[in-house]
């Protein structure tokens, strides 16, 4: 079992940076570790994906050049930090967990263990 709780979220103006965290505990952390989000009325969706390592990433095309997503196996926490943020990149960010450190998924199927999510508001 694996436990993943983000923290970091909050309201910025357009243009701002937030940095997310996710601290992961449980029987075993080695696992690819995602980010996804979700607006209001819409479904969630890819952000980003690392491997266990760190060594390999992907990035859905609307945050590549802002977001960057990294990991620390040492203090158990994967980030996301956000630069130039835009409005539309307000939505719930949730923080996930893929048992097959193998792959590197972008669906939401993909994932076994989730975050409870955490808000990020980005006024214009």
């Amino acid at each position: 079992q694996v436990h993943l709780v983000e923290s970091g979220g909050g309201l910025v103006q357009a243009g701002d940076s937030l940095r997310l965290s996710c601290l992961v505990s449980g029987t075993s952390t080695a696992y690819t570790m995602g980010w996804f989000r979700q607006a209001p009325g819409k479904e969630r969706e890819f952000v980003a994906a690392l491997n266990w390592t760190g060594g390999t990433k992907k990035y859905a095309d609307f945050v590549k050049g802002r977001f960057t997503i990294s990991r620390d196996n040492a203090k158990n926490t994967v980030s996301l930090q956000m630069n130039r943020l835009k409005p539309y990149d307000t939505a719930d960010y949730y923080c996930a967990a893929e048992a097959d450190h193998t792959m590197l998924g972008v669906a939401t199927g993909d994932y076994d263990y989730w975050g409870q999510g955490i808000q990020v508001t980005v006024s214009s």
